[in-house]
């Protein structure tokens, strides 16, 4: 089978598994009982388990120069522990299998996103057109899961859940590895990378940037429960958040362009402030829902530039550590703060002044952003 049709499969199924766990988790723990500050623990420390997980998983696959067996490994284990976790009901119980899962699946995100970049960028195709599987993928489970929980109960989803992840398991064994450099990889070189300024500014950007918009991923489901709407309501949600990307993704060779990534990604981070500011306007959980299709401007806008600015400032042999500390921030160290944050907040002042705050906080990353534009502008005149 084509190789780019394997990849595209991938993307869609292992997005899929995403949109089972990011959105949904905190509807099924609140589903179980928990209060929203439980559900802001449990996430907080899934958030502190990827914070190890990522470069963990990331530099051992720069270490031994394969993506596709490390990926086979934390796809099966990803399937086991989701299962289990969604037909747990004990509260430590919930805490211990949410790590495990943290600690399988969130590292296939960044090193997914390093297999879609390096096997594109080999076969001279477009990142945006594999990646709309993703979005694709992420759209469609979003829509089906929030149906079959309102049908069949809170823990049904945890068969979809494994039945994804062999599918996923299948694909992933048939997908030949992606070219890596022969340059060895050393800790002098690890410590080059991370003291790069330039790589220090860029992820403080992602990091302040990153908050707000897990914050939003978080309690969205949340704050549509508490305004009235059903966990299909929540399905929607995300399917319309997930599917206004898809168009973005596969247009992005237009829209992309080189040495234009800070500032696409700052005017993506003032979109982030607009959406989350309607957010906390409405009282309707249908309208809430349907602000989700601002979407389009802010995540595959943000996280596509994101990428793309990354790898040039990245050496080839560190591209999957690299990858990995950028997911970190924007689903682990951003993550941890973002839920125990966001649960504060929105158990002490509610869901709208949690919406108007993480949208000011979006709003002054926005600024950062412009700040550091303004500077690579002089650097880039003055060279």
């Amino acid at each position: 089978m084509n190789v780019q049709i394997l990849l595209k499969g991938h993307n869609f199924l292992f997005f899929g598994l995403l949109a089972l766990f990011i959105p949904f988790l905190p509807v099924f723990l609140k589903g179980q009982g928990l209060s929203t500050s439980d559900v802001g623990l449990i996430i907080g420390a899934g958030g502190f388990v990827t914070i190890i997980a990522q470069p963990l998983w990331g530099m051992i696959s720069d270490k031994t120069k394969t993506l596709r067996k490390v990926m086979l490994f934390l796809i099966f284990t990803t399937a086991i522990s989701g299962f289990i976790l969604f037909n747990m009901s004990s509260f430590w119980g919930l805490v211990i299998i949410a790590m495990l899962v943290y600690f399988f699946l969130m590292p296939l995100d960044p090193l997914t996103e390093s297999l879609n970049y390096t096997m594109t960028e080999a076969a001279g195709t477009s990142y945006g057109s594999v990646r709309t599987y993703g979005a694709l993928g992420y759209a469609v489970l979003s829509l089906v899961v929030g149906y079959v929980m309102k049908w069949f109960g809170m823990n049904s989803i945890s068969i979809l859940f494994v039945i994804l992840g062999i599918i996923c398991f299948i694909i992933m064994w048939k997908l030949p590895d992606s070219p890596t450099s022969s340059t060895p990889v050393t800790i002098d070189g690890l410590k080059k990378l991370l003291t790069n300024k330039e790589m220090i500014l860029f992820l403080l950007l992602i990091f302040t940037s990153s908050i707000p918009a897990r914050m939003n991923d978080t309690f969205l489901g949340i704050h549509i429960d508490a305004l009235g709407g059903d966990t299909s309501l929540v399905g929607i949600a995300f399917f319309i958040s997930a599917a206004s990307e898809i168009v973005v993704f596969a247009l992005s060779y237009l829209w992309l362009r080189q040495g234009k990534e800070l500032l696409i990604i700052t005017i993506a981070i003032f979109c982030y402030a607009l959406r989350f500011f309607l957010s906390g306007l409405v009282d309707s959980p249908v309208l809430l829902a349907i602000i989700q299709t601002l979407q389009m401007l802010t995540f595959p806008i943000y996280y596509t530039a994101a990428i793309q600015y990354l790898y040039q400032i990245v050496p080839r042999e560190w591209r999957a550590t690299g990858q990995t500390v950028l997911a970190l921030l924007f689903f682990g160290i951003s993550g941890i703060i973002s839920s125990s944050v966001g649960g504060f907040l929105y158990n002490v002042f509610g869901g709208h002044v949690f919406y108007y705050t993480i949208s000011a906080i979006s709003f002054f990353s926005g600024i950062f952003g412009f700040i550091l534009l303004i500077q690579h502008s002089k650097k880039t005149s003055i060279s």
